[in-house]
């Protein structure tokens, strides 16, 4: 089934230029890449986007991370993306994540992780939809 899903190249990516790399690994899994930008992402932004976070400890450093420098906001297609995306993205903590995922190839530690994918496919239509408007998605 084919479905869409929301993808953030965080900015300690961006500051290394790996977007083309991690578009690079998004791509040989299998996912088409439909829309992308490079924002700088407010702090409005952030802090509504993590919004489920609010109450945890964290939530002050990753709306300072995300806003730091540059992101790229991204929506990708293909068979199954939400989990496909999880897959190639790896465990959170890059110590745990699998060879070749994103993260086990370009993560710096668990807060720096160099990239964000939805958890469901009702979050990634939020999501998206927080970035893009469907005018702006070339499927």
């Amino acid at each position: 089934m084919t479905e869409r899903t929301f993808s953030i190249i965080k900015p300690d990516a961006t500051e290394r230029n790996l977007t083309g790399k991690v578009n690079a690994v998004i791509e040989d899994a299998g996912l088409r890449i439909v829309a992308q930008r490079r924002i700088k992402m407010s702090r409005a932004q952030a802090e509504k986007f993590y919004e489920i976070h609010k109450e945890r400890p964290f939530f002050g450093e990753l709306v300072d991370f995300m806003t730091s420098g540059p992101v790229v906001v991204q929506v990708l297609e293909g068979d199954n993306a939400v989990q496909r995306y999880r897959d190639v993205m790896g465990a959170t903590n890059p110590e745990n994540a699998a060879e070749g995922t994103i993260r086990k190839l370009y993560a710096r530690n668990v807060g720096e992780n160099s990239v964000h994918g939805s958890d469901s496919a009702e979050n990634a239509k939020i999501e998206i939809a927080q970035f893009f408007t469907d005018d702006q998605i070339v499927g």
